[in-house]
């Protein structure tokens, strides 16, 4: 189904769909007609003669430059050279593509000024699959100048449009690339919180633990969004597990990281739902300068290219999913560990062996925890020095570092999730409870698919990479995992000389 681009109402959903799954767009006619009546302003300003900012003037240091009515067109394609300064591999193309839907749907709004021809030829291009190499680096989130520049000249160059006066600056000065690349990122990131769940909820019946955890006084006494979502998740995941059977508890009370999944994992999903609102207002706001009042008849400079408040809500989710990674990498470890988890050391399939088993896996995962909890770091509060434009540009939101450090973030927590999996499903199979979950069941079996039992002697999964991949497509989290068929449970067999130690 197409999408219609009006400047209103686009969803993060609805720009993955573009980018990554070739989802088609088109213009709503209602933004044709918007857009044709802000030009219908910018052409009677520019008659007047009048100085406005990027139209009849220079920008940056250079705004007091008058421009002669014969040089606004060639000032417009030099502009977009002229900021190409962008550096670094190129970003991947699904955040090209989602770059290019926020743009048009910035256009659509029909305050930035520009024809409605150049919006339309985005939507053709996009249409047809194209996406410029458009460089990562190089922008401070004041617009994302370089990589726009990136953007328009590719977009440009493959069409043969000529940009007229004020499109230029309308190319390069828009947020469209952090703003989709955000959109990205969150959206994976919603996917990782998922398989988080269903990696603790199997983690719980790995350890033995305690399903008080989850009882519904948790969210009656503490009532957070987040947490009464995760609850109900883990309740499906394991519904019908071993675990809810009275005497299944090894312990009155699990370590804090059992105890507390439905509490940090609640959290991540309340900051991801506060991320979520904050880009469903700036997918459909506009980053231009300057703005066409067109009730007015006048344009006016503005600084609608400061994108704070994206940039301080993915730094919050950031610092919200660090505990979740730490967590879940601490109950791994957990579960190697004998005093703790009752099973042999390292889960090792013979107990009292010299085997390292999946012991080493813990230094792996602390690794990858740690480069992760770096990327939590703050960057919205961070100033770049006024280099340039004379003191003016003195400001930064530093959101393209949010968001890159976001994308970064949910790539390295895959990693430790999947080494969680495969600890899980070692103690599960020396543990050999009974019935797993509905939903723990069914990952169980998928993670088994591409990783065996490591058995006496054996030695460590050689590639994790297939598992990473599952993670990523989110595909161990079932819709609804209290619909399963009851043949995703599993009832574990004891493994040959697996010798658990004593329960705690």
């Amino acid at each position: 189904m197409t999408i219609m681009l009006n400047g209103s109402d686009l969803t993060v959903t609805q720009v993955v769909a573009v980018a990554r799954h070739g989802e088609a767009v088109a213009l709503a006619p209602a933004a044709i007609a918007a857009m044709r009546q802000a030009r219908t302003v910018v052409q009677e300003v520019l008659s007047t003669g009048e100085p406005v900012y990027g139209l009849t003037t220079g920008v940056g240091e250079r705004k007091a430059y008058l421009l002669e009515q014969a040089e606004r067109q060639r000032f417009n394609q030099q502009l977009v050279l002229n900021h190409r300064i962008a550096q670094g591999d190129a970003a991947p193309a699904d955040v090209v593509r989602g770059a290019m839907v926020c743009l048009a749907n910035s256009y659509a709004k029909g305050v930035t000024g520009v024809r409605p021809e150049l919006a339309e030829m985005i939507v053709t291009l996009l249409n047809e699959g194209f996406a410029p190499p458009v460089r990562r680096l190089g922008s401070i989130g004041q617009g994302d100048l370089g990589p726009m520049a990136d953007l328009a000249h590719g977009l440009i160059t493959r069409s043969g449009f000529e940009v007229a006066e004020n499109e230029g600056l309308a190319l390069v000065s828009s947020n469209a690339f952090t703003t989709a690349w955000a959109c990205i990122a969150t959206a994976d990131a919603a996917s990782l919180l998922s398989v988080f769940d269903v990696a603790g909820a199997l983690d719980l019946e790995a350890f033995g633990a305690n399903l008080t955890c989850l009882h519904p006084v948790i969210e009656q006494t503490r009532p957070f969004p987040g947490l009464a979502a995760t609850l109900h998740q883990l309740r499906l995941l394991l519904e019908g597990s071993y675990l809810w059977q009275p005497g299944a508890a090894r312990f009155l009370q699990d370590p804090l990281t059992f105890r507390c999944i439905p509490h940090i994992h609640g959290a991540a999903r309340d900051a991801l739902d506060y991320v979520r609102n904050v880009l469903q207002v700036e997918l459909n706001s506009s980053q231009s300068n300057p703005v066409v009042v067109v009730p007015e008849r006048r344009i006016v400079s503005v600084g609608n290219f400061d994108i704070g408040p994206l940039a301080a809500a993915l730094d919050f989710l950031r610092i919200a999913l660090a505990p979740v990674v730490t967590s879940a990498n601490e109950r791994a470890v957990k579960l190697l560990q004998a005093p703790y988890s009752g099973l042999s050391a390292g889960l090792a399939a013979r107990a009292g062996s010299p085997d390292d088993a999946l012991s080493e896996l813990a230094v792996a995962g602390h690794t990858i925890t740690v480069e992760a909890r770096t990327l939590a770091h703050p960057v919205s509060y961070e100033l770049a020095s006024s280099v340039k434009g004379e003191g003016i540009e003195d400001r930064a939101t530093m959101a393209p570092l949010s968001a890159r450090r976001l994308a970064d973030m949910v790539q390295l927590c895959a990693r430790v999730v999947a080494i969680e999996l495969v600890v899980a499903a070692q103690a599960i199979d020396l543990r050999a409870p009974g019935e797993l979950g509905l939903g723990t069941g069914r990952a169980y079996q998928m993670i088994r698919e591409l990783v065996p039992f490591t058995q006496a002697d054996g030695t460590l999964p050689a590639d994790l990479e297939p598992l990473v991949d599952l993670v990523i497509q989110g595909d161990l989290t079932p819709t609804d995992p209290g619909r399963l068929n009851s043949d995703d449970r599993r009832i574990p067999c004891p493994h040959a000389g697996a010798e658990p130690g004593p329960d705690r």
